[in-house]
This record gives C-alpha cells, structure tokens and sequence, in this order.
C-alpha cells in the first residue's frame, strides 16, 4: 500500500488518534465484462447495459457498465487492511449507513485505483460509529466514484464468547474477519497526501434516463418484490467477498445476537438501486445514492425473504433536470432502510 507518514498526535489514544489514516491499495482493480454480469446477476438486476455491449453502446457507454453498488467488489478487498491493523480493539463491525457517489458510470475495461482513509470517528449512545471513505480514480487520474460506508465497533463485551471460536472454525483459509489485536507501540499514521483529485465529468454523456418533462414531484415508483433464498446469500458472499457468516450459517448468526441468517446489507441496497435504475432507465443517471439500515432482512433456510421496493419523487430541479427519489425497502413488514434517496439526472 501507497501511504504519506506523519507522527501520532502526543495526547491523542485509542481509534479517534488513527481518524484520516490513510493508504492506497496495492495494484488496481481491472473491471471485467464477465465480473460485471456476475455481479448483476447476484443483485438481480438485469438492466441491458450491464449484460449486453450493443446495448451499452447504444446508451452511449464504450462497454458493459457496472450496477451502482459494484464498487464495493474493490473496496471491500482494500478495506481489509484497515480493519486487520488499524480500526483495533473491536470484535466486529455492524454496518449503519452507506453512500455511493457516483462521478461517471464505471464501465468494462477500467482500471480502478482505491484509496482508503478512516473519515470520521463519531460516539453516539455509548457507540463507535467509523466511517471509511473509499475514493476510486481511473487510468486519467480522474474520481469516478466515492463511497462512504459507516459501521458501529462491537466490542467482546457485547457478543456471546463463542463467536470467536465459532467464526475461525467456518472462515475460508485467508480470511479473518475479526479485528486483530495491536499495541499502539507498532503503530504508525499515514494521512492523505496533499493535493486535489479531479472529478470525472459524468455530464459528458448525455442521460437517457426518463423524460424530465414527463415527472411531477409525488409520482408513485411501481411496487417491486424480491425474493432471497440462501443459494443468493453464498452465491452474494462469492462474487462480492463479503464472507461474514452470519449470511449463511445460522450458529454463527445466533451467537451474533441476530434472530436467523440475515442478507448483506450491500446486497439488499444493490437489490434496491436495480429497482431505481429499471425505473429510470439509465443505470449511469444516478448521481447519488444513500442508505441508512433500520433492520435487517432475515432469510430463513424454509421459506427465504421476500422484499417489497417501493418509492416516490421527492423533489425536482427543472434548472439542471435532476431529481431526488426516495426509496422503501420492507421485510416481513418492517423497514430494513430507515432513509434511502437517489439523486438522479434525467434527459
């Protein structure tokens, strides 16, 4: 990893002095066609242009594009670090809310670089809520995507004894999920270096979204029901690297305080930006997204989980032809998005 050094703060201790740590993924991350399907077909989003390279051109894209949320794919594996050796003393991570921003739609072919950095380190209700930033620059230089994903710190005091024990005996040979314990001593900060990265200029190709003329602000989104079985927890688990068992083994999920198998948090709001972007028509329209989790969606071996998407136009800005939609996501009744909204530019 690429980082900047600069001494600890003298009076600073524990995760607030490591706030804007920061590092740069070793390598880059090559988006490939094939990945690209993968990853639609695990969030079950089946627009043309991440499937078909004529219809990707035709909307004005050179290659398949990616579903808004495939940039977790790359930062989950840059992330890994920062989770190991620099976010200590917790035993796991509970993930609160996510923001995807997207500068230009990322498409097969592109070499991604990944940069990392804790952002923000914040204490509510006796909580550590940390906040990773992930910032994504091309072959140009130029930010093609940030995300902002903020988790909760759970200690070993808050999780049964057994979970440890548990998760090693479960977990793929290379993975540990679990935060490794280390002395300030072997400790050193990087920060990020000076200097601005430019933004790509994602208004350069034209939106073929939906007509702006043809919306009002109130306008329903068609209702939307998703089936979850397991067989797409570890089929999700898989493409994406999110190997966290509490997605697929049920003794884990149990020891964690969770009611059953629950579904990835990624994996739902990938569900839900699939379900905006068919609406809109234009996957690369979507300038933004942000989701705060409420509950989780809970997929039993029996029966699965079914979720119901949902969603209305919150606001609208005839200057730049842009809106807001707001989006609802339900599980067994109850919200698993506390607030979900994606900006988006229509044509």
């Amino acid at each position: 990893m690429t980082t900047a050094a600069e001494p600890n703060a003298p009076d600073a201790s524990g995760v607030e002095s490591r706030l804007g740590h920061y590092y740069q993924a070793d390598g880059t991350y090559r988006v490939a066609r094939e990945k690209v399907r993968e990853y639609a077909r695990a969030v079950q989003d089946y627009h043309p242009v991440h499937w078909d390279e004529e219809a990707a051109r035709a909307a004005g894209y050179s290659g398949v594009v990616t579903p808004l949320t495939f940039t977790s794919i790359p930062a989950m594996a840059a992330n890994r670090a920062l989770f190991e050796s620099v976010v200590v003393g917790y035993d796991t991570y509970v993930q609160t809310e996510q923001v995807f921003e997207q500068h230009r739609p990322i498409v097969d072919g592109d070499e991604l670089i990944t940069d990392v950095e804790l952002s923000s380190v914040r204490r509510i209700a006796g909580k550590d809520m940390l906040t990773v930033t992930n910032t994504f620059t091309d072959a140009r230089g130029e930010r093609v995507h940030t995300m902002h994903t903020t988790v909760v710190g759970v200690t070993a005091e808050e999780v049964d004894p057994e979970l440890t024990g548990a998760v090693q005996q479960v977990m793929a040979h290379d993975v540990n999920i679990l935060a490794q314990e280390e002395s300030d001593a072997g400790y050193t900060k990087t920060v990020r270096p000076e200097g601005e990265i430019p933004l790509a200029d994602g208004s350069a190709r034209p939106s073929a979204a939906r007509s702006f003329d043809e919306l009002s602000v109130g306008d329903q989104l068609p209702m939307h029901d998703v089936r979850i079985s397991r067989g797409d927890l570890v089929n999700y688990a898989g493409v994406s690297g999110d190997a966290n068992p509490i997605h697929w083994d049920e003794k884990i999920a149990t020891l964690a305080g969770l009611p059953d198998v629950i579904a990835h948090g990624m994996l739902t709001m990938g569900v839900g930006a699939g379900f905006v972007s068919d609406w809109s028509g234009d996957p690369g329209a979507v300038t933004r997204y942000a989701v705060r989790l409420s509950s989780p969606a809970i997929v039993s071996a029996a029966t699965g989980g079914d979720i119901e998407f949902s969603g209305r136009i919150k606001s609208l800005d005839p200057q730049t032809r842009t809106g807001v939609v707001i989006l609802v996501a339900k599980s067994a009744g109850k919200k698993i998005f506390g607030m979900a909204t994606l900006a988006i530019r229509f044509s």
